[in-house]
C-alpha cells in the first residue's frame, strides 16, 4: 500500500511538472518533452525498483516467518527432551533412594546418577559389668556384643569412652540403560570391628567395608545383608544393633533374586564348630551355599515378613581328625513393623532354628557341636525381640525395646562353658532439634548366663549425638 502511494504521488508531480513548464516556454516545448520523456523513465524505473524491493520485503518476511516456526518446533522438542531426562533422572534418583534421615545428595556424571549419605556419630558411654573388665580399646566396649559380657568374675568392671568408630559413608550409583532396565551400585564404609590407633593419641581406625554390591533388575550381586534378616524390623536404639541377643544380624555375599515381594537368594557358607573343649572352629570348607527364601508384605498398616534358610553344615577330615562329614542345619524368622497411629511403630522379630548359630546374636553359640562319633550335631536356637517407639512431639521421640535368646547346647559335647541364654532391655529418649541432627541418651541392661549356672550383666549408660548427611 505504501508503495501504491509512492508511485501515485510521482505520477502527479509528473503532471504538476508538465503544466508548470507548459506556460512560459512553448518555444521549448521540444526540449520540455525530451526532459519530461527522462523524467517519466525515472520514475517508471523507480517504481520498478520500489515494486521489486516489495517482492523481496515479502519472500524475506515469508522466510523469516518460517524460520521462527522451525524455531519454535526446536524449542518445544528441546522441552520435551528436558522433561523426559528430569524424568529419567528423577526415576534413577528413586532407585538410590535412602531412608529420610539419610536423603541423598549427589551428581550425575555422562548417563550415571551419583548419590552420597551417611552421618557422622560420636558415642559417649559409660557402663559397668559384673562379671570383670572389658579389654582397653575393645570394641566389646562400643556396642553390645552378647557372648563377650564377663562372667564369674571376682570384681566389677566399670568403664567411660567415647568413640566416633560408627561413623557411615554410603556412596550410590544409578546408570541409565535404557527405560527397560535399571542398573545401580551400593558401596558403604564405616570404621567398626577394625584397628586402628590407641586412645591415646590418635584413635586412627581403619575404614572398613560394611556393603557392596550391585543391582541389574531383579537380581543383586555382592555383599549385603543376608536375606534372612529383615533390617527394616530393627528397633531405633543409640547402641550399633539394639535388641542383639534376640535378631538375625548377618552381612555376606550373596545372588539374590527378587520379585514383588517374593526374593530367592544363594548365599555365602561358613561352618562355625564348637570342639570337645567349647572352643570355636571355623573350618571354612563349606560345599554348598546357604540358601534363603523370604516374603515381604508391605501396606499402610507397615510390613511383615517371612524368611526360611537351609543350610548344610560341613567340616573335613582335616578340621576334625580324620573325619569328614556335615549336616542339615534350617531356620524360620518372622518379622515387622507395624504402624500405630500415626507416628508410632511397634517393631518385632521371632526366629527358630536348627544349626542357625552364627545367624544369631553375633554368633552367641555355635551352629553345631562334635558327638563322639565325631558327627556334627546342630544346636537349636530360639530367640526374639519387641521394641515400641513413641513420639512425644515432632521433635522427640523414644523407645523401649527387649530381646531373649535361648539355646539347646548338648553339654556332653560343648562342655558347660558355653553361653545358655541372653536376654537384654533398653529405653531411650532421642531429641531431633533440626532434621538432620539428633541427640539422644540411652539406659541398657543385658546378662549373659553360661550352662553352668554362672551369670553375668552389664548396666550401660550412653549419650549419642548423629548428623545424618
Amino acid at each position: 500500500m505504501a508503495h501504491k502511494k509512492v508511485r501515485n504521488g510521482l505520477q502527479i508531480g509528473l503532471l504538476a511538472a508538465t503544466c508548470l513548464t507548459a506556460a512560459p516556454a512553448m518555444a521549448q516545448e521540444s526540449n520540455v518533452e525530451d526532459r519530461l520523456d527522462r523524467l517519466e523513465a525515472l520514475v517508471e524505473g523507480l517504481i520498478e525498483r520500489l515494486d521489486a524491493q516489495q517482492g523481496n520485503s515479502e519472500a524475506q518476511q515469508t522466510q523469516m516467518q518460517a524460520q521462527q516456526e522451525e524455531m519454535r518446533a526446536q524449542a518445544a522438542a528441546a522441552l520435551a527432551a528436558t522433561q523426559e531426562l528430569e524424568a529419567r533422572q528423577a526415576e534413577l534418583a528413586e532407585q538410590i533412594a535412602v531412608p529420610r534421615e539419610q536423603e541423598d545428595k549427589g551428581f550425575r556424571v555422562g548417563k550415571t546418577t551419583v548419590a552420597y549419605a551417611g552421618y557422622v556419630k560420636l558415642d559417649a558411654i559409660s557402663q559397668r559389668t559384673s562379671g570383670g573388665q572389658l579389654p582397653n580399646n575393645s570394641i566389646l566396649r562400643d556396642f553390645l556384643i552378647p557372648v563377650a559380657i564377663p562372667v564369674g568374675g571376682d570384681a566389677s568392671g566399670f568403664d567411660t569412652d567415647f568413640s566416633a568408630r560408627q561413623t557411615r559413608f554410603i556412596l550410590k550409583t544409578a546408570t541409565d540403560v535404557g527405560a527397560e532396565h535399571k542398573l545401580n551400585s551400593h558401596i558403604e564404609l564405616d570404621f567398626n570391628v577394625t584397628g586402628g590407633g590407641d586412645e591415646r593419641i590418635s584413635n586412627s581406625f581403619t575404614p572398613r567395608l560394611r556393603q557392596a554390591f550391585i543391582t541389574y533388575d531383579n537380581w543383586l550381586f555382592g555383599q549385603a545383608w543376608s536375606t534372612f534378616q529383615n533390617v527394616g524390623a530393627l528397633p531405633d536404639s543409640l547402641d550399633f544393633i539394639g535388641v542383639t541377643p534376640g535378631t538375625v544380624f548377618d552381612r555376606q555375599p550373596q545372588i539374590r533374586w527378587t520379585k514383588g515381594g517374593l526374593q530367592i537368594a544363594v548365599e555365602q557358607p561358613e561352618t562355625a564348630v564348637t570342639t570337645s573343649t567349647g572352643a570355636r572352629l571355623l573350618a571354612g570348607d563349606d560345599q554348598l551355599p546357604d540358601i534363603v527364601g523370604r516374603y515381604n508384605w508391605k501396606g499402610d498398616w507397615g510390613s511383615v515378613s517371612a524368611a526360611g534358610i537351609l543350610r548344610q553344615l560341613h567340616v573335613s577330615k582335616d578340621d576334625l581328625g580324620g573325619v569328614d562329614d556335615s549336616a542339615l542345619a534350617y531356620g524360620l524368622s518372622v518379622s515387622g513393623k507395624i504402624n500405630v497411629g500415626p507416628r508410632d511403630d511397634f517393631r518385632f522379630m521371632a526366629t527358630a532354628g536348627d544349626g542357625l548359630g552364627r545367624y544369631i546374636g553375633l554368633n552367641i553359640v555355635n551352629d553345631a557341636a562334635i558327638d563322639a562319633n565325631g558327627h556334627l550335631d546342630p544346636i537349636f536356637t530360639y530367640s526374639g525381640f519387641a521394641a515400641y517407639r513413641h513420639y512425644w512431639s515432632d521433635r522427640v521421640r523414644s523407645t523401649i525395646a527387649g530381646s531373649y535368646f535361648k539355646a539347646d547346647n548338648p553339654v556332653l559335647l560343648t562342655t558347660d562353658q558355653v553361653t545358655d541364654e541372653s536376654w537384654n532391655a533398653l529405653a531411650n529418649i532421642v531429641w531431633n532439634p533440626v532434621d538432620p541432627l539428633d541427640i539422644g541418651i540411652e539406659l541398657m541392661y543385658a546378662e549373659r548366663v553360661l550352662e553352668d549356672g554362672r551369670s553375668g550383666n552389664l548396666q550401660r549408660v550412653q549419650v549419642s549425638t548423629r548428623y545424618n548427611f
